[in-house]
């Protein structure tokens, strides 16, 4: 069921999402060589104490997932996709991240993510980086009033297809409230004009996810929960929480 949102709701769902982004800010400016991926998943922790948040993410488990998820962050390294464990993986010069966290304030939720590159940047990775984040825009932009969701996942896939790259299937944003994952779902490639209309109180969380490599698809690590590119290919996600309002698409994950 789609529950759209008043706007006492949408400013409570934006300080849910502000704490997410000071959160990935905090983190952003951590992430170095050498630093492990448990290390930014306590800073997030921190972040979230700090401003009486909780997670959105640890203990989690989804129907797909055997075991609860054990971190507050996806950590995803180079071919992961989403999803990644936050472990005590070090990070390394030139490993493309991608850390996605959801918090939740107040019985809201916020869920954003971000991609790039730790230390030396190679333009290749880039490029895919960069071309995620203007697929987010790109359906940001197309989330307004009387548009359908198919308008803002046919923005999203002209631009990944444009670039040469892969968008793993089945794989996108979803509606976000009282609830990390809601309806509707928010595919990251579709026919304009399908779709649910939307209205005004709509909250959703877009999500673009691109593969180097191509469509050679993604599996899943045996801890249930590591979504990987077949083909060893690196893959970048870029993600924020909005609200559609008469006045346009209002972000809510930023800090």
């Amino acid at each position: 069921m789609i529950v759209r949102k008043k706007p006492a709701e949408i400013d409570a769902l934006r300080e849910a999402g502000r704490v997410v982004g000071i959160a990935h800010d905090r983190m952003r400016a951590a992430a170095a060589p050498g630093v492990t991926l448990a290390e930014l998943d306590a800073i997030a922790d921190e972040v979230l104490t700090e401003h009486g948040a909780s997670s959105a993410f640890r203990g989690y488990q989804p129907h797909f997932a055997p075991t609860p998820f054990p971190g507050v962050i996806c950590a995803s390294v180079n071919d992961v996709v989403v999803h990644g464990i936050p472990t005590d993986q070090a990070l390394e010069d030139g490993d493309l991240l991608s850390i996605d966290l959801g918090a939740v304030l107040g019985g809201w939720v916020g869920d954003a993510a971000r991609s790039y590159v730790i230390g030396t940047t190679d333009p290749v990775d880039q490029a895919l980086i960069d071309a995620t984040d203007a697929a987010l825009a790109a359906g940001i932009e197309a989330a307004v009033v009387g548009n359908r969701i198919g308008d803002i996942a046919a923005a999203i896939g002209a631009i990944g297809r444009a670039a040469g790259y892969g968008i793993p299937d089945g794989w996108g944003g979803h509606g976000v409230g009282r609830e990390m994952h809601e309806d509707p779902s928010v595919p990251n490639e579709g026919q304009p004009g399908r779709g649910l209309r939307l209205k005004a109180g709509l909250v959703i969380a877009i999500e673009p996810m691109f593969m180097a490599g191509g469509d050679d698809g993604v599996r899943i690590d045996e801890d249930g929960w590591t979504i990987r590119t077949v083909d060893g290919s690196r893959a970048s996600h870029s993600e924020h929480t909005i609200a559609v309002t008469d006045d346009g698409p209002r972000i809510l994950t930023l800090p």
